[in-house]
């Protein structure tokens, strides 16, 4: 349960892939909506401290493999993007929701 307005954002973010039906592209694999969540809460339970938003959750952690350096991409409705883009309108859209707090 997130207990600050950065915890509730990430734990959006994650929800949001979680549910998304979209697939994600990593390192050359593609992986279902739910695997992407997982791997986005281990990077998160590894990495954490290198976050201290939102928007830096994004940009460390959620964009790109530590290990390759390639970037991820997500497929929805057969459109293509990085998940840094599609992460980021996902949380302008949740900030821009009128009593989410």
């Amino acid at each position: 349960m997130a207990t600050t307005p950065k915890e509730a954002e990430i734990e959006h973010l994650l929800a949001f892939v979680a549910s998304s039906g979209c697939t994600f592209h990593r390192n050359g694999r593609d992986y279902d909506p739910a695997s992407a969540a997982d791997h986005l809460r281990l990077k998160l339970s590894r990495g954490g401290h290198y976050v201290n938003n939102a928007d830096q959750f994004i940009d460390r952690l959620a964009s790109e493999s530590s290990w390759s350096g390639k970037e991820y991409t997500v497929t929805c409705n057969g459109q293509t993007s990085t998940s840094r883009q599609w992460l980021q309108r996902a949380l302008a859209a949740f900030r821009a929701t009128p009593g989410k707090d």
